[in-house]
């Protein structure tokens, strides 16, 4: 069965291409990302944990992970 590309994002600087209706969630866990390792920003916005699951990505979308730093 062939997934029908509906969208490209560039994440971390590199472009991927995407089946219709991933989620942010989805693209992480094909990444290999740990979900509780890292913070995500879409398009310059922070998308908390609890929405990655129905967060939709979109053609042209920017994705941006990176280890969230705690202390002072």
């Amino acid at each position: 069965m062939s997934t029908t590309v509906r969208a490209t994002v560039c994440i971390d600087g590199a472009t991927r291409a995407l089946h219709d209706g991933c989620t942010l969630a989805e693209l992480l866990s094909e990444l290999g990302h740990e979900p509780q390792a890292i913070a995500v920003a879409v398009n310059g916005e922070f998308v908390p944990r609890a929405l990655r699951l129905t967060h939709l990505l979109h053609d042209g979308d920017q994705v941006v992970c990176f280890k969230a730093i705690v202390g002072g």
